[in-house]
C-alpha cells in the first residue's frame, strides 16, 4: 500500500528530501507520490506539518 498526499499539502516541500526512494515531486499545486516506487515507509508522513500523507 502506497502513499498518498492529499489536499491539505501546502507545498513546503518538506516530505521530498525525505523520501528514500525519490518517488515524490513537486506537481501543479501539491506535492504527489508515484505510488509505483513509494515502499510505504512513511518518513514523508513524519516531517510534514500538515500530515497531508496518508496511507492508501
Amino acid at each position: 500500500m502506497a502513499y498518498t498526499i492529499n489536499d491539505d499539502c501546502i507545498s513546503c516541500g518538506a516530505c521530498e528530501p525525505e523520501c528514500p526512494t525519490g518517488c515524490i515531486s513537486e506537481g501543479d499545486s501539491i506535492y504527489v507520490i508515484n505510488a509505483d516506487e513509494c515502499i510505504d515507509c512513511g518518513a514523508c508522513a513524519d516531517v510534514c506539518p500538515v500530515d497531508a500523507p496518508q496511507p492508501e
